[in-house]
């Protein structure tokens, strides 16, 4: 007897399971365009590939891998503390020539779940964080961009700010108003130095990382606010340094929010680590081909932006995924996400 052939991801094509997350490991992971890697293929391998076919295999992929990613969207909304962020992405205007669009990925990531979501929009307005944060409900990190603002009017969302932001304007401010900036970039290392005391502590408990949070950090951001309301008084409106105090005072409210809970952090950094291979294979492929390939790229990167933070191997993530999720129970999804994969899995 001849056994059953495994479920190939793809039906009726060559590509198994192997090659499939080969591809997307090399183009979302390690920047290699499509046209590069049908070159190495043809010179390793003799093997001359299109480069639609690559793009076509791509794409049945994350017509898979959506009902993975909504899957991910439902998971990360029923956390209670969110962060946002939301990167360009070029995309090829098909009406326009040698044009592109400026559209853009609007990333979340749960620090409770260890997952991140990447959703691709045309624009920078309200649209996305109003479909996906229609029935949140919790803590919402963010920049200083006012289209957050408008959902922290809700009684259901509560702002937070980000204080890497803050702490930028003023490093930005150094050539303007070195000993302003410096006194300002004084305090904010002393804001971190008292948070790495904190994390280094081996009892974790919640209680007491929260009492010391407002007894150690809580003055010092109050601080830099007593000090801008001082010296802002001195200074030109329009220079870099007067554009950093303003900043910290309009997002204040924001700043001090990080005090309200220690699950909290200080900042957006881990959401920027997760987004930053989408920084890095925009200087290799320059653009998305088009709107539906920028949506791919956001599943893509949602997915492996996950492996990242949970450091799992994306390469043996996405190749399980790839031999399972045709035969995979729909009410059992959850189980595929990379939070929850190990490497027992694939022995």
């Amino acid at each position: 007897m001849i056994g059953e052939l495994p479920t190939r991801p793809i039906e009726k094509s060559i590509a198994e399971a192997s090659l499939l997350a080969h591809i997307m490991v090399a183009k979302y992971v390690d920047h290699l365009p499509l046209y590069r890697q049908i070159q190495m293929f043809k010179r390793d391998f003799g093997w001359e590939a299109s480069q639609s076919t690559f793009g076509d295999w791509i794409n049945s992929c994350c017509v898979l891998l959506e009902p993975l990613y909504n899957t991910l969207k439902q998971k990360i909304i029923s956390s209670d503390y969110i962060q946002a962020d939301e990167p360009p992405i070029k995309v090829l205007d098909q009406d326009k020539i040698k044009t592109t669009y400026q559209g853009y990925q609007w990333v979340y990531h749960s620090p409770l779940h260890q997952l991140v979501l990447s959703n691709y929009r045309k624009g920078r307005g309200t649209a996305d964080p109003k479909e996906i944060l229609e029935n949140y409900q919790g803590f919402l990190q963010c920049d200083g961009y006012k289209v957050y603002d408008k959902f922290g009017v809700k009684d259901k969302i509560s702002l937070v700010g980000c204080m890497v932001h803050a702490h930028r304007k003023f490093h930005d401010a150094l050539d303007n108003d070195p000993n302003r900036a410096k006194y300002a970039l004084n305090i904010f290392g002393r804001i971190y130095a008292k948070e790495r005391q904190i994390k280094e502590q081996a009892n974790q408990d919640q209680t007491i990382k929260q009492e010391f949070r407002q007894k150690e950090i809580a003055p010092l951001i109050k601080e830099i606010k007593t000090w801008i309301e001082k010296e802002s008084l001195f200074v030109l409106p329009k220079s870099s340094i007067a554009k950093a105090m303003t900043y910290y005072l309009n997002q204040y409210h924001k700043l001090e929010a990080t005090m309200l809970d220690p699950r909290l952090e200080l900042d957006n950094n881990r959401i920027e680590n997760s987004i930053r291979p989408l920084a890095l294979g925009r200087k290799n492929y320059l653009f998305a081909a088009s709107h539906k390939a920028a949506q791919n790229t956001a599943i893509v990167y949602s997915f492996f932006g996950s492996c990242k933070i949970n450091k799992v191997n994306p390469r043996e993530w996405i190749q399980y995924v790839l031999q399972k999720i045709t035969d995979y129970n729909v009410q059992k999804l959850e189980e595929l996400l990379p939070n929850n994969f190990s490497v027992s899995k694939i022995m």
